[in-house]
This record gives C-alpha cells, structure tokens and sequence, in this order.
C-alpha cells in the first residue's frame, strides 16, 4: 500500500514538475514589474518592507517614499535608516488624515512626496521602489492620477515598483503586472488587544 502510494505521488510530482518547467520555459520577457499590494488585512507594507531586504540582500539598490505614515515610530523604518543608509527614504510625515484634519496640509505633504517618487522612478540604478501607502495618495486626488501613471509608465525598463494601501483603484490594478490582496478575517484589534510593537509597526 506504502509503495504504490509513494509512486502515484511520484507520478503526480513529475507531472506538475513537467507543467511548472513548461510555464517557466514560455516567460521569456525580462522587465522590471508593478506590484499592487491591497485589500483591508494586515501585512501589505510588511510584504513590501521584506521585498526591499530582499532585493538589498541581492546585491540591488531600492528606494523608499512613505506617503500617509508619519514620523512616528516603524521598526522596519527604523531598521533601514539605521542599518542602510544608503537606501533614499523618504516620509511624507503628516500622519493619518483623521490625525491631521487638514487637506491643504495634507496635499501639499504628498505633493512634495511625490516629487521625491519621481525622482526615484528616473533613477536608472534603482532595482526597486517601494510607494508605501500611495493608493491613499490616489484615492484622496492629492497627486493626479495622470501625474502618477505617467512616471509608473515611464520608469527605467528594469526598475520593479510596489504599490501599497487599501482601496487600490480598479486603473491601477489594470496598470499592474501583479495584484495581490489581502482580506482580513480576524484581527486582534477587533477584540479589544492592543497592537504590539515590532508586531503592528
């Protein structure tokens, strides 16, 4: 019984190994990619800080602009600032819209952001740029979304950008080589636990 089991796992395996080389063998394009992280679970910026360890691990330059967050304390910030100097990071630093209740204040932080975005977005030695939280920017019209496309598109061939937040609109999921979103089922917060340092932020 053992045996027969092992060989139609076997079996199974090379045929998925056949189908997976196949699918490998047919990507034959080499480009720099938009990745979308979205939807209301936890882990978006997370999953975009790690693939900046990622691609700095490799040996590859990236960059970092921080729309929406503010100064306050983010251990991945923290750890980059700190540990990696030479990654360009920049905060928009006004903070949540309900923290700031500003609209003026809070276009004028995200258009100085976004000017330093593009900059990265033309810089040929960047593998990857991280937007963290810049659906927010493009949800509250504080940067056009015109403005906005119009540097994802002409970016350097080779440079992958992530995109994070909620709500990502429907024409930047269509721009978008990859889209992942991540629901929430449960969360801690909901039932009354406190977020967690080097947990939540």
């Amino acid at each position: 019984m053992s045996t027969d089991r092992n060989e139609r796992h076997k079996k199974a395996m090379q045929r998925r190994k056949a189908l997976v080389d196949e699918k490998v063998a047919q990507a034959q394009e080499e480009r720099g990619v938009l990745i979308v992280l979205t939807g209301n679970g936890k882990g978006k910026s997370s999953s975009g800080f790690g693939t900046v360890i990622r691609c700095l691990g490799h040996g590859y330059k990236a960059g970092i602009v921080q729309f929406i967050k503010g100064t306050w304390d983010c251990g991945e910030r923290d750890f980059i600032l700190e540990r990696c100097p030479e990654v360009p990071f920049h905060i928009m630093g006004t903070g949540f819209t309900w923290e700031t209740q500003d609209r003026e204040r809070d276009m004028e932080a995200a258009s100085q952001a976004w000017e330093k975005a593009e900059a990265l977005l033309k810089d040929e030695s960047l593998h990857l740029v991280l937007l963290d939280e810049l659906t927010y920017v493009l949800k509250y019209g504080w940067v056009t979304q015109e403005r906005i496309f119009e540097a994802l598109k002409n970016r350097p061939r080779e440079q992958s950008v992530i995109v994070t937040g909620r709500a990502a609109s429907k024409a930047l999921c269509e721009l978008a080589d990859t889209v992942s979103v991540v629901d929430v089922e449960k969360h801690a917060f909901q039932a009354g636990i406190k977020a967690r340092k080097g947990i939540e932020w």
